[in-house]
C-alpha cells in the first residue's frame, strides 16, 4: 500500500511540534546507524553533524552549485567549491525514499533518538561550535512539517545580531503545504524576504512512475510537487530545486524528460536553470532496501541524466547555462 502523505504529515507534525513552548524534536546522531555515515563525528552533543557542499560530482555527472552559490552571494563571499554548514534534522518525514541517506527509525519521530530543543537551544550549541561554519542547513526528515522552524531561526539570528553572518537554508520535499496552511501572511513573508535565507525544494523523480518508485506515495503527489513549487516561486523567495532520476523502468526515459522540463517551464521557463540532478548513492541505511530493481534504478538515473542534459542544452543558449545559478532570474514576486 503506498503511504498516506496528508495523514502522516499530520500524524508527524503532531509528534515534532510543541507550540507552546517553541519546542522542536530534533535528531541526535549518537549511537544511531546514521553516524556510521558521518565524515566527521556529530556535535552540538549529538544533535548536529558537519555537512562538506561540494560542486564536483561524479565525473559526467552535473556539479552541484547548492547552497554553495547562494550562500556566498548572501555573505558577499567569493566563489568557491565548497562550503561546510553546520546541520540539524527534525525527526519525522511523512515519506520513504528507498534511497534515503537517513535510517527509516530517525523518520517516525522515534523518542530514543531525538529530543526536544528551542531554535534558542540550537542557536546555543551551534555558537559553542570551534570554528563554525556560517551556514546552517535545516535538514530533516521534512522541515516543512514544521514550517516554523526557519522562522524561529531568522528570528534568532537577528535577536543575536547575526544578521548577515549567517546563511540559513532549508530543504523541502514538495509532500506538505504547511508553509501556507500553518503561518500567518505576516511570518510568511518573514521568511520570503529575509536576504540571508535560501531553499531547497526536491522532486522526487522525473514522472509518475519514478516518483511512486522513490517515495512509495500516492501517483497524485507527482503533479501536486509542480503545485507546491508554483507556489514558492511565485511567492518571491529565493527557491532552488533538486530531483532524483531514479527509475524502475529504462523506457520512454527522453520522452518523460521532455515532458518533466515542460512542467518545470510552465512554472517559470528558467526554473530548470535553477534545477539541480542529484545523484543517487548508497549510503549504509540503504543497503538493507535494495533489491534487484533498485540496483538497475542506479544505473538508469545515467540514462535520465544524459536525457536532462541534453534537453538543457537545447533549449538554453551557452551563455545563460552558464551563469551562477543566482544569477538565474524567476518571475516577478506575486502577493503570498
Amino acid at each position: 500500500m503506498p503511504v498516506n502523505t496528508e495523514a502522516l504529515a499530520q500524524k508527524y507534525r503532531g509528534l515534532t511540534l510543541d507550540l507552546v513552548e517553541r519546542r522542536l524534536l530534533v535528531t541526535n546522531f549518537r549511537g544511531t546507524q546514521q553516524e556510521q555515515d558521518l565524515t566527521e563525528p556529530s556535535n552540538c552533543q549529538g544533535f548536529g553533524r558537519i555537512r562538506h557542499f561540494r560542486r564536483a560530482t561524479s565525473p559526467g555527472w552535473p556539479s552541484n552549485p547548492l547552497p554553495i552559490d547562494p550562500a556566498c552571494a548572501a555573505l558577499s563571499l567569493e566563489r568557491c567549491d565548497e562550503v561546510r554548514a553546520q546541520v540539524f534534522q527534525n525527526a519525522a518525514c511523512n515519506w520513504r525514499c528507498w534511497y534515503c541517506f537517513v535510517p527509516y527509525s530517525l523518520l517516525e519521530a522515534n523518542p530514543k533518538h531525538s529530543a526536544w530543543l528551542t531554535p534558542a537551544d540550537l542557536m546555543e550549541l551551534y555558537l559553542e561550535q570551534p570554528n563554525r561554519p556560517r551556514v546552517v542547513d535545516l535538514s530533516g526528515g521534512q522541515p516543512e512539517l514544521v514550517p516554523e522552524w526557519a522562522l524561529w531561526m531568522i528570528e534568532e539570528l537577528d535577536q543575536r545580531g547575526l544578521r548577515g553572518e549567517v546563511y540559513l537554508w532549508s530543504d523541502d520535499n514538495l509532500s506538505c503545504d504547511y508553509f501556507w496552511k500553518y503561518l500567518t501572511p505576516i511570518e510568511q513573508e518573514r521568511i520570503i524576504t529575509y536576504p540571508f535565507y535560501g531553499r531547497v525544494a526536491c522532486f522526487k523523480g522525473f514522472d509518475a512512475e519514478s516518483f511512486a518508485f522513490n517515495t512509495r506515495a500516492e501517483t497524485w503527489w507527482f503533479e501536486r510537487q509542480f503545485e507546491l513549487m508554483d507556489r514558492l516561486v511565485r511567492s518571491g523567495m529565493d527557491v532552488y530545486a533538486y530531483v532524483t532520476f531514479t527509475t524502475p523502468s529504462a523506457q520512454n526515459i527522453l520522452d518523460g524528460m521532455r515532458r518533466f522540463l515542460d512542467r518545470l517551464q510552465g512554472i517559470d521557463p528558467n526554473l530548470p536553470l535553477r534545477t539541480v540532478p542529484l545523484e543517487i548513492q548508497e549510503f549504509s541505511p540503504v543497503l538493507n532496501r535494495l533489491g534487484d530493481v533498485h540496483h538497475l534504478a542506479f544505473r538508469h538515473q545515467w540514462a535520465a541524466v544524459e536525457a536532462w542534459s541534453k534537453e538543457i542544452d537545447q533549449r538554453f543558449g551557452s551563455e545563460i547555462r552558464s551563469m551562477a545559478i543566482t544569477r538565474i532570474q524567476l518571475g516577478h514576486p506575486a502577493p503570498v
